[in-house]
């Protein structure tokens, strides 16, 4: 971390990215090459879900904050059919490939095709949407479709284990399409959607402000993302879609806020009547 800092300047100039530089310095101290820690990653792997889950979780958030508010239906469509009609594509034709080229079974097909069709720009600051104001239409497809693709992709990792025989499909699939498809993926939003709401009207009531732009600075945005994956893993919805949804509720909700407040006093200035207003010092 204090060679991170050190050299985020240099990084800046040079074409490694801070990805980059973790990778190489994990391969160094690790197993692969010097062994510091004795580290073996299969036999830690429950540790490894975790802390990836972890990383996947918080850029998934400060990636759904930084989406720009108000919501645009017309610029949200490419992304959420991205993030459905697309990625379904995408799982059916590696599926296919595995099982008539490679001759590999069914199920692993599918799951080989859940793992490889979501991108993951939202973990590339190069590509994701920088901040609230960036109006690059390709940066926010790329960002938006991102923070939806690893949980619509989840119900294509159920029928992959359920194929295998690892999962509860249901008779006709029934149980796959209403409880791992419908259920998980509309409670995983509509649980992000009113946490994120409801963080931004309980931070305006109790802390009589709205909540500073900049979340990660402080807990807020860590203990959404906390409570919201929680609830999620509590209701068997997808965490990922909630945690992501939060952020975009959060963001579109601390908007409006916003502009409420400005209303009235826009109003109260404009009801001063203009002499007062020429009365007042240098007037």
């Amino acid at each position: 971390m204090l060679a991170r800092g050190l050299t985020v300047t240099l990084l800046q100039r040079s074409p490694i990215t801070p990805a980059m530089f973790y990778l190489a310095l994990g391969l160094l101290l690790g197993p692969t090459i010097l062994n510091l820690f004795h580290f073996n990653p299969l036999q830690e792997s429950a540790l490894l879900e975790v802390l990836t889950e972890v990383v996947v979780l918080i850029s998934l958030f400060s990636a759904g904050v930084k989406m720009p508010a108000p919501i645009d239906v017309r610029r949200w469509r490419a992304p959420v059919m991205l993030a459905s009609v697309s990625m379904a594509i995408s799982v059916g034709m590696v599926a296919a490939f595995a099982y008539y080229v490679l001759e590999l079974p069914l199920g692993v097909g599918v799951l080989l095709g859940a793992i490889l069709a979501p991108t993951d720009p939202v973990l590339a600051t190069d590509v994701q949407t920088r901040h609230p104001g960036d109006k690059d239409p390709l940066r926010f497809t790329l960002t938006c479709e991102a923070g939806m693709n690893d949980g619509s992709a989840f119900p294509f990792v159920m029928l992959g284990l359920g194929l295998l025989g690892l999962q509860d499909l249901g008779e006709f699939n029934l149980h796959w399409v209403l409880i791992d498809v419908l259920w998980s993926t509309v409670a995983g939003v509509v649980i992000g959607l009113v946490s994120g709401y409801a963080l931004a009207h309980m931070a305006r009531s109790l802390r009589g402000a709205l909540p500073d732009q900049n979340l990660m600075d402080n807990f807020l945005g860590l203990g959404l993302i906390g409570v919201v994956y929680g609830l999620s893993l509590l209701i068997d919805a997808w965490g990922f879609l909630a945690v992501f949804f939060a952020a975009v509720s959060l963001r579109q909700t601390e908007f409006k806020l916003a502009l409420s407040r400005q209303e009235p006093e826009r109003a109260y200035v404009d009801s001063i009547p203009m002499q007062s207003q020429s009365a007042r010092p240098g007037g």
